[in-house]
């Protein structure tokens, strides 16, 4: 069973499309709320196949981003109000407002780092919502973390051509399960620290 390549084969397919660019766009978006797959998958082979519109697509696939990552913040930030009496009657409030407070204060540096690594960002907007961080701090760590990930993915790739497409392609399988590793980890470690 192969799972992520079978995932960057469909987006493989979808970049080849002549509405490739709005597949791009509503992936971007979509990764930022909900969907599983990075919006990288599909901006890597469309960079190959334009070369010099790959800064073009980098900025469509950072802007799509950060409009999702604002509904990401929207729909945090009014869950949150929707469960807050059930989290009060169990007692998740206290524990609710340390997190909160780093939140509001490292805010832009979560969000830059969510925006800019492999840490799922889905998960930091909806948070960044729910904790409220400022909106500027979210849209600027937001805009400038992903916008160089998604420039630096874009412009290698058109940099690199080929040769680099392959060595991609190779490898996604190994990548998209230690991504998945690192978010269990991840959410292991955050469920039962100390």
């Amino acid at each position: 069973m192969r799972p992520f390549s079978a995932i960057y084969e469909r987006c493989l397919l979808w970049a080849r499309h002549r509405h490739a660019p709005r597949y791009l766009a509503a992936l971007s978006a979509a990764e930022s709320v909900v969907f599983p797959v990075p919006p990288d998958v599909m901006l890597a082979p469309m960079a190959l196949a334009q070369p010099r519109a790959w800064w073009r697509l980098a900025l469509l696939c950072t802007v799509a981003s950060v409009v999702g990552g604002l509904l990401g913040y929207a729909l945090g930030h009014y869950a949150l109000e929707a469960i807050w009496p059930w989290m009060q009657t169990v007692g998740w409030d206290e524990p609710f407002g340390r997190v909160q407070r780093m939140f509001v204060r490292y805010g832009f540096w979560f969000v830059f780092l969510a925006a800019f690594t492999p840490i799922p960002y889905k998960v930091f907007t909806i948070a960044s919502g729910a904790t409220g961080v400022g909106v500027l701090p979210f849209v600027l760590g937001s805009f400038i973390g992903r916008g160089a990930r998604f420039f630096l993915v874009a412009g290698l790739i058109a940099w690199g051509g080929e040769s680099l497409e392959r060595v991609l392609r190779r490898y996604v399988e190994y990548l998209g399960w230690a991504m998945a590793v690192l978010v269990i980890v991840g959410l292991l470690w955050w469920e039962f620290r100390a």
